[in-house]
């Protein structure tokens, strides 16, 4: 299986718009797979790695203020299972305190903030796919 790249979002619309860019950007070198909350999140991980899938998830680009669990909640549970992912958080509203906490429990490698350069999203995962 191809590695996958997991968004987080509870807007359909940058759900949409980062599959995109994202596709644009990369073709098929990645899958793309789309939550839009944390616990839709966490039960695919859970998916996949009972499929035995769970380690082709190498990044996560969550957004922070998400209803029911926030992004730096969820990034920091799935360290937990994954430590060896990419986390990054997109975001026009974290505070720093929440920002500091997934960079401190989690390993953030960047926080982009809303609305984020398409430039910069490419280069923030090339950057971090070249850390693997």
């Amino acid at each position: 299986m191809k590695p996958v790249i997991l968004c987080v979002d509870d807007e359909k619309i940058i759900l949409n718009s980062l599959k995109t860019q994202l596709k644009s950007a990369f073709g098929n070198e990645y899958s793309y797979e789309m939550a839009e909350n944390g616990f839709d999140a966490l039960e695919l991980i859970e998916e996949l790695n009972e499929e035995g899938l769970g380690d082709s998830i190498i990044i996560i680009v969550s957004d922070w203020l998400m209803p029911g669990m926030k992004g730096d909640e969820l990034l920091i549970k799935i360290h937990e299972q994954m430590p060896q992912s990419i986390k990054l958080m997109l975001t026009g509203q974290a505070d720093d305190s929440a920002i500091e906490r997934v960079i401190t429990e989690a390993n953030l490698h960047k926080c982009l903030k809303k609305p984020w350069s398409e430039d910069d999203l490419i280069n923030c995962i090339r950057s971090a796919t070249a850390q693997l």
